[in-house]
């Protein structure tokens, strides 16, 4: 469906992709996951062919160039900024888009009817996208994505800004086009959404893959121990051994046993007033993976949006 290989992407001195190499399946939902400036906007270019490769190669679902403008019809790409003309209506919009993958008549009517559908935007079919909500923006923006009916979807922040419905409403529609056999990159700040949405997921950082593989597994790989806090009603008598330090009457500690630690503990006469297990899960192996520092875009991430447009234009 999807192939990459070994491709490489630098800006001056920046290298913004190293080596990455991936492939998807159809009915898959791949998660990309990095902090800010990790390479996942330009990787995303690369696929869609708005950037070319220093070295490696991409194939669309088949086997074309990204270059190419008659495979570049087998993806769809849902930018993080919305791709809407603001002046048009929610019809006109999906009108434009589909025309210019080549639908005409009666196939364009269908494809934007559904697409409106599946948007929820029926009843405002003839509205300007101006007047619109941030999260009727997001659903049209994917929409737009989808008019042309492609194999290969390309989702960069779909939900960023969106209300709790509108991101439910989302991730239906992700999970739906799934369903019908879509393979789709979801790219994502939000652990919560990938663990849901997605089998497997791609960790990157400084350009580099750093993990590819199924959510569980990569939770058993890099996710450590699960973290156990234990609040004691009194002093801990001095003949039970404590799995970790007491201290203002809590006692805290890493395992991977946590049920089995608490029921010896009770066993041996310990009494606590309050648990707390917090298994590890993929936010824990994305911290592990990527750090704890906080990460703002800098100047490699704004050469990257500035050399996307650019290419794109």
């Amino acid at each position: 469906m999807l192939s990459v290989q070994h491709v490489w992407k630098s800006y001056g001195s920046v290298q913004a992709v190293c080596d990455i190499s991936l492939e998807l399946s159809p009915g898959e939902v791949l998660g990309l996951l990095g902090p800010n400036g990790a390479g996942k906007s330009t990787l995303l270019g690369l696929i869609a062919g708005l950037l070319v490769p220093d070295r490696g190669n991409v194939e669309l679902p088949g086997g074309g160039s990204p270059r190419d403008p008659r495979a570049r019809r087998s993806l769809g790409l849902a930018p993080q900024s919305l791709s809407l003309y603001e002046g048009l209506t929610a019809r006109e919009n999906l009108a434009f888009f589909a025309r210019l993958y080549g639908l005409r008549g009666e196939q364009l009517r269908e494809r934007v009817s559904a697409c409106l559908a599946l948007a929820g935007l029926e009843s405002r079919r003839n509205d300007r996208v101006a007047t619109f909500s941030g999260g009727m923006k997001r659903r049209l923006n994917l929409a737009a994505a989808l008019v042309h009916d492609p194999p290969l979807l390309l989702l960069d922040e779909p939900t960023v800004g969106v209300d709790p419905q509108t991101r439910a409403h989302l991730f239906d529609q992700v999970e739906r086009l799934r369903d019908e056999g879509k393979a789709i990159i979801y790219a994502t700040h939000y652990m919560e959404e990938a663990s849901r949405l997605c089998k497997r997921v791609a960790i990157v950082d400084h350009g580099r893959l750093l993990a590819l593989d199924d959510v569980d597994r990569l939770i058993q790989a890099y996710g450590g121990h699960s973290q156990v806090t234990i609040v004691l009603r009194e002093s801990p008598p001095e003949s039970i051994a404590l799995p970790g330090p007491w201290q203002d009457g809590t006692v805290k500690w890493e395992t991977n046993t946590p049920l089995e630690d608490l029921m010896r503990l009770a066993q041996s006469g310990l009494e606590w007033e309050e648990t707390t297990i917090r298994s590890p899960d993929l936010e824990t192996v994305f911290l592990r993976l990527t750090g704890r520092s906080l990460r703002d875009a800098g100047a490699s991430e704004e050469t990257e949006d500035a050399r996307e447009v650019e290419a794109g234009s």
